[in-house]
């Protein structure tokens, strides 16, 4: 069994909070599918429903930047492999973690995702996915930033970003359960 691990947990020091960078008009859409308001940086992105007892999150998908993550995802949230799992990390002020079938942070999807490091930062909202210390070992563990937290940028794989329900990370607590499903699938 392998741990999974945030190394840069251990150097992670107290950052500023940030916004992310609005989107300039030519790249923000919105999508009829989608509640009222919810823009999405293009209009063919995935889109995935994290729903918890605390509230529903969208998240939109990076294809473009992280194609095997995004699969990833996409194909266990259909089999219905994170349906019941736990958010079984909890660190206020950096992340919130799930996706482990053993709700420890030690399993997997019986799988490793080749490392897809890209210049996507790690900002308030961020979806990325945990791996252990080999850079190619991530499965099915992903984390949502709370805060921005740049020293992990290039060295996890950012895949998604929440676009609604931004105050549901901040409300989950360690041991909650999640139903996640697909919105919106790769056109």
């Amino acid at each position: 069994m392998w741990q999974i691990l945030l190394v840069a947990l251990l150097a992670a020091a107290p950052v500023a909070m940030a916004q992310a960078p609005a989107a300039t008009p030519a790249e923000t859409t919105t999508t009829s599918q989608l509640p009222a308001g919810v823009t999405l940086e293009k209009a063919t992105n995935p889109v995935i429903k994290i729903s918890t007892e605390k509230g529903d999150m969208l998240l939109e998908l990076f294809p473009d930047v992280a194609p095997k993550h995004v699969e990833g995802m996409l194909t266990l949230t259909k089999k219905g492999f994170y349906n019941n799992l736990t958010f079984h990390r909890v660190v206020p002020g950096f992340v919130v973690q799930g996706g482990c079938p053993q709700g420890t942070g030690t399993g997997g999807p019986g799988y490793n995702l080749p490392a897809e490091f890209n210049s996507r930062k790690h900002l308030k909202g961020t979806l990325a996915m945990a791996r252990a210390q080999d850079p190619n070992s991530a499965g099915s563990q992903f984390y949502i930033c709370l805060d921005v937290i740049p020293h992990l940028d290039n060295q996890y794989t950012v895949f998604g970003q929440v676009v609604h329900g931004h105050d549901v990370p901040e409300k989950i607590k360690q041991g909650d359960k999640m139903q996640v499903s697909v919105i919106q699938d790769i056109k």
